[in-house]
């Protein structure tokens, strides 16, 4: 049973962390077509180690639920649920910048 918990739990944060990803992907690729969007490709590239980083923590915790035992199971839920909060925090973030129109 906690092995199913564990297994979902670091699903949602590689999922959460892959969006944050994704959408600086997107973000850049959309900034670099557009004439004046430099400033939220340079905003978007500046971002990139944070959802690496939050990327590669979650996916470290998905591979530890998947392998471990009951302690290992406990740890990769907390490893994943902090690395999925703080990507999804930092997507948040990173959203509410453009929609103001600070970009």
């Amino acid at each position: 049973m906690v092995a199913l918990v564990a297994f979902l739990v670091t699903l949602a944060a590689v999922l959460a962390a892959a969006g944050h990803a994704g959408y600086l992907a997107m973000l850049s690729s959309a900034a670099k077509k557009r004439a004046g969007g430099q400033p939220a490709a340079d905003f978007a590239k500046k971002r990139f180690p944070i959802a690496g980083v939050g990327l590669g923590v979650t996916l470290l915790a998905f591979l530890i639920a998947a392998g471990g035992g009951v302690g290992a199971d406990i740890f990769a839920m907390i490893l994943g649920a902090g690395g999925g909060l703080g990507s999804l925090k930092a997507l948040q973030t990173s959203q509410s910048r453009f929609r103001n129109g600070q970009y």
